[in-house]
This record gives C-alpha cells, sequence and structure tokens, in this order.
C-alpha cells in the first residue's frame, strides 16, 4: 500500500495561473477604482455645500461641457501613458491646429470637410514626428514633447500674426462654415428633438413659453462618450490593447515576443495629437476664432486627469474609463466651486492635491495586489 507520502506526491498540483481571486482583489486590480472612489467623494462634498441648481440637468450640463473637451484629451493621454510615454505637447498643438484649421478654411477657403481632413492628418503627421523622434534618439519623451510645447507655441504666435496681419487672434470663422452639414457633427447642440419632447412631456424643466431650459447635449460629450467606449473595448477586447499594454510595461520583452513597439508608440503619439485637433475643431467651430492662448495648459491637466483615472507614471498600467472619471472630477471641481461659497482660486489647491493623492493611491494599491514591498 502506498504511503501518504506518495500519495500526496501523485496528486496534481493546482495551477497558479487559474487560481480563483476573490471580488474584493478584482476590484482592487482595477485602475478606475480611485477615480470612481474620488468621484463620489467629489459629489458628497458639492451635495452638502454646493447650491442644489449644480445637480440640475441644467448644472450638469454647464459641467459636462468643460470635462468633454479635457476628456478626449485625457484619453488619448493615457493610452499613451498606458503605452509608457508621454506628451507635453498635447496642449499647444490644441492651439496650433486650431490655426491650421483657421487657416484653411477663412485663408485657403476650402470647405469644413476639407480642413477637418487636412487638420486631423497634418495633426497625425507631427505626433509621428514626436514619435519618431522619441524612438530614435532615445531621449526621455518628456524632454522631447517639452521642446514642441514651445516650438508649437510660438509657431502658433508667428502663423497668427501672418494670417491676421498682426493680430493674435482669427476671427470670421463661422461665416465660412455655416453652410455646411458637418457643422452639426462638430459644433453646437445634439438630440434637441428629444430635449423638446421631455420638456413637451414635463420630464425636464422650461421656460413659459415651452422651451426647454436645456435644449441638447453638447456635441463635445458625445464625443468624449463615444471615444471613452471605444478606447476601452481596444484596450480589453483587442490585440492592440494588449501590445500597448505590453510596450509600456516592458518594452524589451514586448518587443522579443514579436510586438511591433516602435509602431505602437509611434501610432499613439499620432492619436493624442488627432485627439488635440479634434478639441481645437470642436471649439473653434464653437467660439467662430481662434486664438493663440487656445489649449493653454491642457497637456498638464489631461494628464493629471489620466493619472487621477489610474495610469501609473512608469507605464503598463491604466484606464480610458478612469481617464473618463478623472476628466468629469477635473470639470466637476472646476465648475462646481462657483456653486459654493468658497473662493474658485482653491481649484488649484485642490488639483495639486488630487494628483499627488492618486499617485500615493495609486501605488498603495498596486502594492497590496502584487504583494510588492
Amino acid at each position: 500500500m502506498a504511503s501518504l507520502e506518495q500519495k500526496a506526491a501523485a496528486a496534481p498540483k493546482a495551477d497558479e495561473r487559474i487560481k480563483q481571486v476573490g471580488f474584493l482583489t478584482q476590484l482592487m486590480r482595477r485602475p478606475e477604482l480611485g477615480a470612481v472612489a474620488g468621484l463620489v467623494l467629489v459629489i458628497v462634498f458639492f451635495f452638502l455645500t454646493a447650491d442644489p441648481t449644480m445637480f440640475s440637468l441644467s448644472g450638469v450640463m454647464t459641467i459636462m461641457a468643460p470635462a468633454s473637451q479635457l476628456g478626449i484629451l485625457a484619453i488619448a493621454a493615457a493610452l499613451l501613458m498606458i503605452g509608457g510615454e508621454f506628451d507635453l505637447s498635447i496642449g499647444s498643438m490644441v492651439a496650433f491646429a486650431g490655426l491650421v484649421f483657421g487657416v484653411i478654411l477663412t485663408n485657403f477657403g476650402q470647405p469644413l470637410s476639407v480642413a477637418i481632413a487636412m487638420t486631423i492628418l497634418f495633426a497625425a503627421f507631427m505626433g509621428a514626428i514626436n514619435g519618431q523622434i522619441v524612438i530614435h534618439t532615445r531621449l526621455p519623451s518628456f524632454i522631447v514633447t517639452l521642446a514642441f510645447l514651445f516650438i508649437l507655441r510660438g509657431l502658433t504666435l508667428v502663423g497668427l500674426k501672418w494670417a491676421t496681419g498682426g493680430s493674435t487672434q482669427l476671427r470670421g470663422i463661422s461665416d465660412h462654415v455655416k453652410d455646411s452639414p458637418l457643422l452639426g457633427i462638430f459644433s453646437g447642440e445634439a438630440l434637441k428633438g428629444a430635449f423638446l419632447w421631455l420638456a413637451d412631456h414635463d420630464l425636464i424643466d422650461k421656460f413659459p413659453n415651452g422651451v426647454p431650459k436645456v435644449t441638447g447635449v453638447p456635441v463635445s460629450v458625445l464625443w468624449f462618450v463615444a471615444l471613452a467606449l471605444l478606447a476601452t473595448w481596444i484596450l480589453l477586447r483587442t490585440r492592440t490593447g494588449n501590445w500597448i499594454f505590453a510596450a509600456g510595461g516592458d518594452p524589451n520583452a514586448a518587443r522579443n515576443s514579436g510586438v511591433p513597439v516602435h509602431r505602437v508608440k509611434t501610432g499613439l503619439f499620432a492619436l493624442t495629437a488627432c485627439a488635440a485637433a479634434l478639441v481645437a475643431i470642436i471649439t473653434v467651430l464653437d467660439a467662430g476664432s481662434t486664438d493663440a492662448r487656445r489649449g493653454f495648459q491642457k497637456e498638464f491637466e489631461a494628464i493629471i486627469a489620466a493619472v487621477i483615472g489610474g495610469c501609473l507614471l512608469t507605464g503598463g498600467y491604466g484606464s480610458a474609463i478612469g481617464a473618463f472619471f478623472g476628466a468629469i472630477i477635473f470639470g466637476s471641481v472646476s465648475i462646481g466651486l462657483t456653486y459654493t461659497k468658497f473662493d474658485s482660486d482653491w481649484f488649484q489647491v485642490f488639483l495639486g492635491s488630487m494628483l499627488l493623492l492618486a499617485v500615493l493611491f495609486n501605488n498603495f494599491i498596486r502594492r497590496k495586489v502584487t504583494g510588492e514591498r
């Protein structure tokens, strides 16, 4: 009869790769956990301190308009950070793409469709140049894109003065696009018919003449939601998403496994620039003009939103949905303070505090989950 030791040795060992993981551990592994918790705390804070109109439909739309524009940038920045790189030129690219877009419309008299296509292509080209410089020089992307931050901002100033004869603001864009069928896709409000129906059935607030107080959803919000869903699907359900995580986590191992690391990173730089161009197009069409300060400091705000959303500064970890919630937190605080008795300048203090707390929280959670010390 076999001994107990022999029976124990013959028994198959459990495969650690299929080890059951508890729900709490799975939850803690989600990079967007901190952003969701932060959003809940922000909502509770303003629920206790702000005017109730902040939580009305009009108040929510007021918050979502700037949050969505930042969020488009933050989602692209998050993908790039997961891929292990930074882009500090994204805010200057908003201004420069706005200049390119405005000049094509006004100075060259091209239709809106041509202006949009050429602006996006030009931004993608500039983003790819950023990526190629980082790859071939092996300089940190922080340094390369910091240089482009100043280069693009300076080119915007020079270009605006050339296009306008000395001014730093290019006006008259609305007159060149007012008859374009594409205008409603990139500017104004959407779902106006649905809001009229809701007002007719007394489901939302309306004026005495029957016109709803909120006439639609800003187009930028729809772009924001769509890009967040698309980016999340790419990260979690596609081979490209696996490549992005691998390129940011361990580029050498990823390259040895057949991942086209250089192509992935170049594409992410181009994507980030295209996101900046999209924000430029939306804001220029909404305002009817562009200026040299457009996108000012948006590069830092986008990175902060991505970090709040769970992205690590070292790459290989993060979430597009986390960046989505991070941008909403940003918009909620920047606008929400105007509904309270607090000085709105406290926003800067909150911004720095949220960045520090998000990094500390993400590092703490990662150590708990992975067992690091």
